[in-house]
């Protein structure tokens, strides 16, 4: 049978950097080509970066992604790379729709482009476009209707060809279109780009997905991801490439720049007619578009460099024991709170990175959600350029002064200490007869803390930090403009419980790697506290956290109404409390920076409900 040998590069763009793009993938084309790959695949956008949104909608941005397509294409043939079929993500538009109403500005595709012999050779886009959780793209982009099938001379075959089909992204998530057609097409190989957000237990279902969509095309299958940060969105590569038959045949690690490099045995090209209209088995018609690549000088073929086949810059920093990359062609998987932990430190590390931001400041209270954030951003910029306020106030414990001192040593971070209660009694006597107990002043230490944070922020360039967790977030257990106060939020979407997990996980890494833990064990072991108080305890206010996340798990994330969670076995008098508090703070959540998104809900993109709203659930406690 004819061989091939493929690349996937599994790489980081960044949105709107057409030129910083275009660069990433003219260089992981040539790693592609050190290696002998005949196709190297990129993810989804790889081009424009993932998502585009509104950019999407702005003729200037696309005719520019047009341009650039056009431009890496003859600069890889410049460059002796023209040999090479490269498959990338980009954005396009339709040329040939009337403006209507309902149709997106300009009619832009998310489109994908395989470049060959210094030119672009065939497009096509995707065709289902989904249109829920994080995703929103009716909105951008007009679905393709179209299967391109690259037929490419292979090795080791006499002179044989091999026919390659290209999907995108969510064409695998949904039955009938481009994977039914490809079996139509007698494809060998489908490529496919992607741009699939992290979220816990995603990694099982996508390997799933790959076994099966490949033994329905009939043909090989290669799943590129992306990896890397984006606002609140974290892509975590993991790419895949399955046989015919559903094996397993290299596996991509997580979270890291990578290029996978593997050798298939494809099935011959046969002779095909050139264009054919296929019933999708969808409701719709695809035509199967068809193009035979010219004979290109191939690029010489050297050993690899090191750093070809191993983790780029793109590397969380924290690897698990035994889990060094040799190269391929299968990377060990994380376990789920590794996984969870890289996802928030990608996250933070792109973000800053992306925007501009070389250092980081938060509030260091000694409890444990701030030294959690704190060690997440050490770990994704280096603890150099992490820097800590204490702000004590004469609530304020001894132990929690002492354990922010701690982990200060522990992990080598800038830190200043600001007692904030000669600034809280300055704003007391200037407002005439303020309450110095209760909620008022309560939130009036927080506020105090946020306008130094931002202060220290403003005078130094940092990055505020925001400390709050998801178990915070949804019972409106924060105060805007205080402890609410910020740029990023790293564990925004961790609920409490695993706040404590990740922290136990990490100094248990450290001591496997026979470093210091970087958490003070205090910190994890001691009862919450926001300290705005005497004596003041989280469950003063809240249950339990582990019975208060078992039931915001099953009403945000599930949508249990309120029968439901009583069903499933919920304290009825907590549903009603509970359900009361998430619904009310849906104000404060939409004044809450963005933070990196870990779960199958969370609080930005995938749950949106309107502030001013008057259902409630009703609630039935059945028959007394």
């Amino acid at each position: 049978m004819p061989q091939l040998r493929i690349a996937l590069a599994q790489v980081n763009a960044t949105v709107g950097d057409l030129t910083g793009n275009a660069e990433l993938i003219v260089e992981w084309t040539r790693r592609g080509a050190r290696r002998g790959a005949r196709v190297v695949l990129f993810p989804e956008m790889a081009l424009t970066g993932y998502p585009v949104e509104d950019l999407a909608l702005r003729a200037s941005f696309v005719e520019a992604s047009v341009a650039a397509v056009h431009d890496v294409a003859e600069r890889l043939g410049v460059e002796g790379l023209g040999g090479v079929a490269v498959v990338v993500g980009y954005l396009d538009r339709r040329t040939d729709l009337a403006p209507r109403t309902g149709l997106p500005a300009g009619a832009p595709l998310d489109a994908a482009a395989v470049l060959y012999g210094g030119r672009v050779v065939i497009t096509s886009a995707k065709h289902h476009l989904p249109n829920y959780g994080v995703f929103d793209e009716y909105r951008y982009f007009v679905p393709g209707n179209t299967l391109p099938v690259f037929r490419l001379p292979a090795a080791g075959s006499g002179g044989a060809a091999v026919d390659v089909a290209v999907a995108i992204c969510e064409d695998l998530w949904q039955d009938g279109g481009p994977v039914a057609v490809c079996r139509r097409a007698g494809a060998g190989l489908l490529v496919v780009p992607n741009a699939s957000p992290y979220e816990r237990g995603k990694d099982d279902v996508r390997l799933e997905l790959c076994v099966r969509r490949a033994r329905e095309a009939g043909a090989a299958l290669a799943y590129c991801n992306l990896i890397g940060g984006q606002d609140e969105l974290v892509f975590d590569g993991d790419s895949i490439l399955v046989s015919a038959a559903g094996e397993l045949l290299a596996r991509g690690p997580q979270f890291e720049e990578v290029l996978i490099v593997a050798d298939l045995e494809l099935p011959a090209a046969g002779g095909v007619p050139a264009q054919t209209a296929v019933d999708a088995g969808d409701g719709s018609v695809i035509t199967i578009e068809r193009v035979t690549l010219p004979a290109v000088a191939q690029p010489t073929v050297v050993m690899p460099a090191m750093d070809d086949g191993a983790a780029g810059p793109a590397s969380t920093g924290v690897r698990e024991e035994g889990a060094e990359p040799a190269g391929g062609p299968f990377w060990p998987r994380l376990s789920d709170p590794a996984q969870v932990y890289a996802a928030l430190v990608t996250g933070v590390r792109d973000y800053a990175r992306k925007n501009g931001f070389r250092s980081v400041i938060l509030a260091l209270s000694g409890g444990i959600d701030s030294a959690l954030t704190a060690t997440i951003a050490a770990d994704a910029i280096g603890p150099q350029n992490v820097h800590v306020v204490l702000m004590p106030s004469r609530y304020s414990s001894g132990h929690s002064i002492t354990d922010a001192e701690d982990l200060v040593k522990r992990q080598g971070l800038h830190a200043r200490t600001v007692p904030i209660q000669p600034i809280v009694d300055a704003f007391t006597a200037e407002l005439d007869g303020f309450p110095v107990l209760g909620l008022p002043a309560e939130n009036l230490q927080s506020r105090v803390r946020g306008v130094i944070n931002m202060a220290l922020s403003n005078a130094g360039g940092h990055l505020v930090l925001t400390t709050g967790n998801k178990s915070e977030l949804a019972t409106g257990y924060s105060t805007l403009y205080g402890d609410s106060a910020g740029g990023f939020g790293p564990i925004k979407d961790v609920p409490k419980t695993l706040v404590w997990e990740l922290s136990r996980w990490r100094n248990d890494h450290a001591e496997r790697n026979g470093a210091t833990p970087p958490i003070p064990p205090s910190s994890i072991a001691k009862p919450p506290s926001a300290e705005l108080a005497p004596g003041q305890l989280d469950t003063d206010s809240l249950p339990p956290y582990e019975v208060l996340d078992a039931l915001l798990d099953d009403y945000v994330e599930k949508d249990m109404g309120s029968a439901e969670l009583i069903a499933a076995g919920h304290d009825p008098a907590l549903v009603e409390r509970v359900i009361r508090l998430v619904d009310t703070a849906e104000y404060k959540r939409r004044q809450y920076p963005p933070g990196p998104k870990i779960s199958q809900k969370n609080f930005g993109r995938d749950r949106r409900l309107p502030i001013t709203n008057r259902w409630r659930e009703a609630l039935d406690h059945g028959p007394a």
